[in-house]
């Protein structure tokens, strides 16, 4: 959205030359909620059945989420008719996380719940248009915010709603640019769900490419390698360093060094090399070696605790965050295998039970050299890091398409609406 007086966006598709109006939602649509005794007097919830009422958790970022539903076959529906929704009613949340919008796809399947706002626009209003401006962060940060009360939780009245501002043009430009957007939502939805399929996938071979707690075999293997793994402790096969000792908050953000921060090691089982923060040279510390591998030590949550991290840039004047401990091999390892091992469901297990702590966690260095881990032969440790390095690239690649993609959007609903 812009503030723009004379009505006119600045992108524009072609033939569209009219200035928008002004218009009062209350102008152009019935907007009403369900009262909670209405609800509780004539709605009975069952786990199955066929007619959802849709509450304010099945209302997310401008869809419908169904995962969780409650079915209402067997309520009076003659005492409800008003809760009653239609194909392209917009549903609004408006008390707690306010602002969620979303459209209903299709006739005769859902009613209204409390918490929930419907909006049943006027003939020759498009829904879709009209969610996508209304879904805006600037729709919300200009319009909905400034009328939310905050009594005892955030909260719109219906009288607000029906007072929103919103800048309307022809039907047909209104229909060009809402089909516009629903297309680029789906090409969203399709990234995202090859996302989350990637991701599933990952989590999936981090279980079954790894022997389970008893066995010496993974239960998914390459063909051609056959042969028990050996079960090695960490302790055996590489030494220990301490991360940056002595440190104060105000030695960091400057000087010619560098060091790795926390949230790198927790966030990356290969560290990111660009996400790093300045520091002085101190020839005192421990400087990182390509092929060291980190853990963190502290965190304010078991599984937070002992999340590793394989360092493949230079030791360049390059240090390790003080609440991390490095780790160096010595025996001959293939560091993607020890990215990915370390990270799968069955040494997870065994570091996060070494947690120790109330309010905050900690693990020491010597408890998780004493960790035993699952060690084939190089070759195949080389085939299995591959793999995994290869899908890391492919969740990288999706996930930057997704963010470019979302980044379009929103610099789209902010040009192509006024």
């Amino acid at each position: 959205m812009t503030n723009n007086k004379i009505g006119i966006p600045k992108l524009r598709f072609p033939g569209f030359t009219e200035p928008w109006e002004q218009r009062k939602l209350g102008d152009i649509a019935d907007v009403t909620k369900l009262a909670g005794f209405e609800f509780t007097k004539y709605v009975t919830y069952q786990e199955t059945g066929k007619i959802i009422a849709l509450r304010g958790l099945n209302i997310k970022n401008g869809s419908l989420v169904l995962d969780d539903v409650k079915y209402i076959d067997q309520s009076d529906f003659s005492k409800l008719s008003r809760s009653k929704l239609y194909k392209n009613d917009i549903l609004l949340t408006y008390v707690g996380t306010v602002g969620e919008l979303a459209i209903v796809p299709e006739n005769d399947k859902y009613y209204l719940a409390p918490n929930v706002a419907r909006i049943r626009l006027d003939f020759g209003t498009n829904s879709i248009f009209i969610c996508q401006m209304m879904n805006d962060y600037n729709f919300y940060n200009h319009i909905i915010f400034p009328l939310i009360t905050t009594s005892s939780q955030p909260a719109l009245s219906m009288e607000s709603v029906r007072k929103f501002k919103l800048m309307i043009p022809s039907e047909l430009e209104q229909q060009k640019i809402g089909a516009f957007f629903q297309q680029l939502d789906h090409l969203i939805t399709l990234h995202q769900r090859k996302l989350d399929d990637l991701k599933t996938q990952k989590k999936g071979l981090l279980q079954k490419m790894f022997p389970k707690k008893g066995a010496d075999v993974p239960e998914v293997r390459f063909p051609g390698f056959t042969g028990a793994w050996k079960q090695c402790k960490l302790g055996k096969m590489g030494t220990t360093f301490t991360g940056l000792s002595g440190k104060t908050r105000d030695d960091f953000g400057h000087g010619e060094a560098k060091f790795v921060t926390y949230m790198n090691v927790f966030s990356n089982p290969v560290s990111d090399l660009n996400r790093v923060e300045h520091v002085e040279i101190d020839s005192k510390q421990n400087k990182v070696q390509y092929g060291d591998i980190f853990f963190t030590t502290s965190s304010e949550t078991p599984e937070e605790v002992g999340m590793s991290s394989v360092w493949l840039g230079n030791s360049d004047n390059t240090y390790l965050n003080s609440f991390c401990f490095g780790y160096r091999p010595t025996d001959n390892l293939d560091f993607f295998y020890m990215a990915y091992m370390l990270r799968s469901n069955v040494v997870r297990k065994n570091i996060v039970f070494l947690a120790q702590g109330i309010s905050r966690y900690n693990i020491s260095k010597k408890r998780v050299m004493e960790i035993a881990v699952p060690v084939p032969k190089l070759s195949e440790q080389q085939k299995i890091g591959t793999f995994f390095q290869q899908l890391e690239k492919l969740i990288t690649l999706h996930q930057r398409k997704l963010e470019h993609l979302q980044l379009q959007e929103k610099g789209l609903l902010q040009q192509m609406f006024v």
